[in-house]
């Protein structure tokens, strides 16, 4: 038996030839990557543009997911796997969404009502129409 036969003839049959090792200051990189994706994504929302947080919001959290799966879990050894979860995990994600929206994004429905969504509507509306009644209001002479 040759050295490199010998070498792997006890190691677990994981699917690909070789195992990756890095160094410390490679994990130190991706934990930098992380905190400015971590950054980015806390910054998004502040921007106050719906498509900017929504981007951020769930865009970012799947690079920053893979990250994870991919490095400090070490799942980049067979990196289908961490495809086949992340699809996994956004369809689980998408079926929540798509289960609760409808009740969400209503404020009533065949047997309920949303008393509190309601009423912070109105309340927005009427603090609407008086920032707009101010606007149109003259000025006071001084």
């Amino acid at each position: 038996m040759s050295t490199h036969a010998a070498d792997h003839a006890h190691a677990p049959d994981s699917g690909d030839e070789h195992e990756h090792v890095h160094p410390p200051s490679f994990y130190v990189k991706i934990w930098a990557i992380l905190t400015v994706l971590f950054a980015i994504s806390v910054a998004g929302p502040m921007l106050g543009v719906k498509i900017v947080t929504i981007l951020t919001a769930f865009g970012i959290a799947i690079a920053k997911a893979y990250l994870v799966c991919a490095y400090f879990m070490h799942l980049n050894i067979q990196r289908r796997w961490v495809v086949y979860l992340e699809l996994a995990v956004l369809g689980m994600v998408l079926l929540f969404w798509f289960g609760v929206a409808p009740d969400v994004m209503k404020h009533e429905g065949q047997n309920w009502e949303n008393v509190a969504a309601k009423q912070a509507v109105e309340r927005g509306m009427a603090a609407h129409a008086a920032g707009a009644a101010h606007a149109d209001a003259p000025a006071a002479p001084h």
